[in-house]
């Protein structure tokens, strides 16, 4: 089939999510942007971006995929721009367009190598002609590529700087990039998963960074005050899990996250300004803070009703889901195990209700998405073993931080994690020193003489 465009069901879903994204976001943005003369301006760009998008998810040739893949980073750079005067806006805007380069001239590169393979620019009879376990020299350095780029989209340590100075942009840019754009990266490995998993190296590749990546930005959320920061340090940590999930080929999982996190986080962006009066609320009620027999409680409780779970229905195939699903359950029940009362029996069962409920919709949505996705590559043991301790590990330095803060380790975990790991301040470093911004400098420049002159 020679067509430049295809769609299929995944695709269709895809596009649903970016009608209801953009939908929000552009009601949003010309609400929020009414007394500013350049809403027109603003509009353009937005609209624009959400077409390239489209464009991207619709596409079914090699050279209009790239093509529509360079148009969204450059549309987006735009609207990172809006307000061209603030250093931050230009610092960040600066090293996503490098990055944004870098991860074209890969994609470029895995393109030309897919196309000399298999002698077809057309996406769907290239996949057609992959199979997940024989692999070329080609082909590997194919998924090496498309891999690299997904690192880079997705953000992961240490190119994540971009997207945490970002936040300087108006929120609708921050919405449209935490619920949408910063996804690209997952859907290029959902549309190229024969390729990316053909390849042994590239999925070993994406557990690592992307597994590190996931461990440090989520600990590093947790040391963040400023909500939007807090955000963005989370879906960095969140777009490391479903890199993670994809190389284990856990596709319909990876989807499934893809959609939870995509509405999540355009909710949180745009209800940002409530903040405060969620704070406050959360003071009024008395916040308790739960202990470790707490969490010991919870966990158990989770671990039954998964048991139960696996038990009846062997809705778990990974160890490394099972982790991640009895960690989330144990969380949800968390809170009312911690405030202990005369109503806690009526509250624990109605949370025992919802997480039974919830868990019910995860492995019937999941099991639907496997089928809507239709691709089953074979899990490696190892690999999903290795996913599993980050998890562990990842939820065993939280509790710490949260509980044995004056232990001397827990103490210089904190003061290097509230410094973001100092990965940004290197990578900041290196690129104005490699690729300086004469724009940057001179606003730089500026600032620090109105600093002198107000001191």
């Amino acid at each position: 089939m020679y067509s430049l465009f295809l769609v299929t069901p995944l695709k269709l879903m895809l596009l649903g999510l970016i009608a209801i994204l953009g939908f929000t976001i552009v009601r949003y943005s010309w609400v929020a942007f009414s007394g500013e003369a350049d809403r027109p301006r603003f509009l353009r760009s937005l609209l624009m971006t959400i077409a390239a998008v489209v464009l991207v998810i619709v596409s079914n040739h090699l050279l209009l995929f790239w093509a529509a893949w360079v148009a969204v980073s450059l549309s987006l750079h735009r609207l990172i721009l809006f307000y061209p005067l603030r250093p931050r806006a230009q610092l960040a805007a600066h090293k996503k367009f490098l990055l944004a380069r870098l991860s074209e001239l890969l994609l470029a590169i895995a393109f030309s190598a897919l196309y000399t393979q298999y002698q077809t620019p057309y996406i769907n009879d290239i996949l057609a002609q992959t199979s997940f376990a024989h692999s070329t020299t080609t082909t590997t350095i194919a998924a090496i590529m498309l891999a690299l780029v997904a690192l880079i989209k997705c953000a992961q340590l240490p190119m994540h700087g971009w997207l945490i100075q970002v936040v300087e942009a108006p929120t609708p840019v921050s919405a449209l990039l935490h619920a949408g754009i910063v996804n690209l990266g997952g859907i290029l490995l959902l549309f190229f998963a024969p390729i990316l998993a053909s390849s042994a190296f590239a999925c070993w590749m994406i557990i690592i960074l992307a597994g590190i990546s996931t461990v440090i930005a989520g600990l590093v959320s947790t040391t963040r005050i400023s909500i939007k920061v807090k955000l963005a340090w989370s879906t960095s940590s969140q777009m490391g899990l479903m890199l993670v999930e994809i190389a284990l080929g856990l596709y319909e999982m990876a989807l499934l996250h893809l959609f939870a996190h995509s509405f999540y986080k355009a909710y949180s962006f745009l209800n940002s300004g409530n903040t405060v009066n969620h704070y406050l609320a959360a003071k009024l009620a008395g916040e308790v803070k739960p202990k470790v027999r707490h969490w010991s409680i919870a966990l158990s409780l989770g671990l039954i009703i998964l048991a139960a779970a696996q038990w009846e229905f062997a809705v778990m195939t990974s160890f490394a889901a099972t982790i991640l699903v009895w960690l989330a359950l144990s969380t949800l029940l968390l809170p009312t195990i911690t405030r202990f009362d005369k109503g806690t029996p009526a509250r624990l069962a109605i949370s025992l209700g919802f997480a039974v409920i919830l868990l019910t919709l995860y492995t019937t949505a999941k099991h639907h998405l496997a089928a809507l996705v239709g691709l089953n590559a074979p899990l490696n043991l190892v690999a999903d073993i290795v996913v599993a301790c980050l998890f562990v590990s990842l939820f065993a330095c939280s509790i710490a931080l949260q509980y044995w803060p004056h232990v001397s380790w827990v103490k210089r975990l904190f003061i290097w994690l509230n410094a973001g790991a100092y990965l940004d301040e290197w990578a900041t470093r290196l690129t104005l020193k490699l690729w300086p911004s004469e724009s940057l400098l001179k606003l730089q420049h500026a600032h620090w003489q109105v600093e002198t002159e107000v001191k």
